[in-house]
């Protein structure tokens, strides 16, 4: 294994992890108010891309990471969009 691949490895688990907090918290609280939908949604399309990116350059690193991140992201929206459905008067 290479030393760029190590750094790609570790730099995608740093920033996926980062998602676990809000994941949990979102579940736990049962809220998403304070969070933005539309950032959220562009998240997710960038991460898309990144995935995309990933594939098609057939980077391990790229690859693993969005994967991850993208069910984290997706997890969040969809919790996000069940929340204001439930929200009197939506």
């Amino acid at each position: 294994m290479t030393l760029s691949t190590v750094i790609g490895l570790a730099a995608g688990a740093f920033t996926t992890v980062a998602f676990i907090p809000q994941v949990i918290k979102t579940y736990r609280s049962q809220s998403s108010e304070d969070l933005s939908l539309g950032m959220f949604g562009l998240m997710v399309t960038g991460v898309v891309f990144w995935l995309a990116y990933g594939l098609m350059t057939r980077d391990v690193p790229i690859i693993l990471a969005n994967v991850v991140t993208l069910s984290l992201q997706l997890a969040v929206l969809a919790m996000m969009i069940n929340h204001r459905r439930k929200r009197p008067g939506m």
